[in-house]
């Protein structure tokens, strides 16, 4: 991707980004839904060689309206909290589509899950241990184990290395054993998530090769679940995971697995941010141009509580002029938000002329961007749109006043005080 769009017009599906801003008020983020599709279409034929199925991550983007997309498409659903079971089981998931993988959550939780009828995944002992306690062999369950493996980006999303909260030690393993049999657990599953932005799919594979391993040693596995974290493109020629040729080398292990055991468990996959990321756009007006003495910035109606990917995981996200006037004037800008922090969306960026009123698109917004907004400086949430079947929906309202006051509840302050200094 690139900063520039000095070509044409910004397009989204089949509309122009000004139409859709001008039509449903900005900011707001689309999402483009034949571009979800194509990815997941894409992740299936990459595995097509084998038995397989593909969870969509619900905290990437947890619209309902996303959420049947990929239902429709044949998706399984990943969730990590109770309140992303109930989204799932409201969107029209059946509970045995739904794999439940909190971490570090009350039992209560679990106990929700159970009342549901979604399928467990437990990445601790002492969970494991009273959930066999209270559930003995009549509820399965799946084990996420951590591989001790380095993968992913920033390491904020890191989650399989030997420091991470995340998963249950591999050196763990005669543990989790004893604690099977004690209870007589039934372990449909086991499951690694090693991390996010994965940029070497050698490491993917070391981690196959350590569950597979331990996948050996649970007779009645219906499934081993390799979790995702496959890199999209953020950049012009940016670095991306083959997923085509994850995918063959994935099937040699898959082959060898079943010639070694006899067993032929599904493999499972959680792509999040690989489905929905390349669909989204953030589209924003520049409220104000402020030249200073060392930068040019371009203010924008939104900010660090609708997009924090840049500011939290120092994320870098393409920035393009949505109907540049002079597209062969360009200029160096740096992108910031209306938030009282220092918000910035890309420094020093390389862009058409830009005047105040003008739209501005980020991308790879459909990941982690609207599920990571916040109601800071009381800021409203932005709507949300999805153009599908050559149509735009509006999936979600801009918030108002009303919204960030109907769970406040008010107190007589004035009466209290004056009864306190009485």
């Amino acid at each position: 991707m690139s900063d520039s769009n000095a070509d044409s017009n910004l397009h989204i599906g089949n509309y122009l980004a000004t139409e859709l801003a001008d039509h449903f008020g900005d900011p707001i983020y689309v999402y483009d839904g034949d571009r979800i599709l194509q990815q997941y279409a894409r992740l299936s034929q990459a595995f097509a060689a084998f038995p397989h199925r593909l969870l969509y991550a619900i905290k990437a983007n947890a619209n309902i309206n996303i959420i049947r997309l990929m239902l429709s498409a044949g998706a399984s659903i990943d969730v990590v909290s109770a309140p992303e079971i109930e989204i799932a089981l409201h969107a029209g998931a059946m509970p045995e589509q739904i794999l439940f993988t909190p971490n570090g959550v009350g039992f209560e939780e679990y106990e929700l899950a159970v009342e549901h009828g979604v399928r467990i995944n437990i990445d601790n002992l002492s969970t494991l241990e009273r959930f066999g306690t209270r559930y003995g062999k009549e509820i399965p369950v799946c084990i996420r184990l951590n591989p001790h493996l380095y993968a992913g980006g920033h390491s904020h999303i890191q989650t399989g290395h030997i420091d991470s909260k995340f998963g249950i030690s591999v050196h763990q393993l005669r543990h989790v054993h004893r604690i099977v049999k004690a209870h007589q657990l039934k372990v449909e599953g086991i499951h690694m998530h090693t991390g996010s932005d994965i940029l070497d799919a050698q490491v993917f594979l070391q981690g196959a090769d350590i569950l597979f391993e331990a996948a050996k040693d649970f007779d009645a596995l219906s499934y081993i679940d390799f979790g995702s974290g496959f890199k999209v493109a953020y950049r012009k020629d940016d670095s991306v995971t083959n997923v085509e040729d994850l995918g063959k080398q994935l099937a040699e292990r898959v082959q060898a697995f079943g010639e070694e055991t006899g067993r032929q468990p599904e493999i499972w996959f959680e792509p999040g941010k690989f489905l929905v990321s390349e669909s989204g756009w953030l589209l924003a007006r520049v409220n104000v141009v402020k030249q200073t003495v060392a930068s040019t910035f371009l203010c924008l109606n939104t900010g660090q509580n609708h997009l924090i990917r840049p500011m939290f995981y120092d994320a870098w996200h393409p920035i393009v002029h949505a109907a540049p006037a002079h597209p062969d004037v360009t200029r160096v800008y740096s992108v910031v938000g209306y938030i009282c922090e220092t918000d910035t969306f890309g420094a020093d960026r390389m862009l058409p002329e830009t005047q105040e009123g003008d739209l501005l698109a980020i991308g790879n917004a459909g990941a982690y961007g609207f599920s990571m907004t916040s109601n800071y400086n009381c800021r409203y949430r932005p709507a949300e749109v999805l153009i599908l079947g050559g149509n735009a929906h509006l999936i979600r309202k801009a918030e108002t006043i009303d919204d960030l006051l109907k769970n406040q509840v008010e107190v007589p302050i004035l009466e209290v005080t004056k009864k306190k200094k009485g």
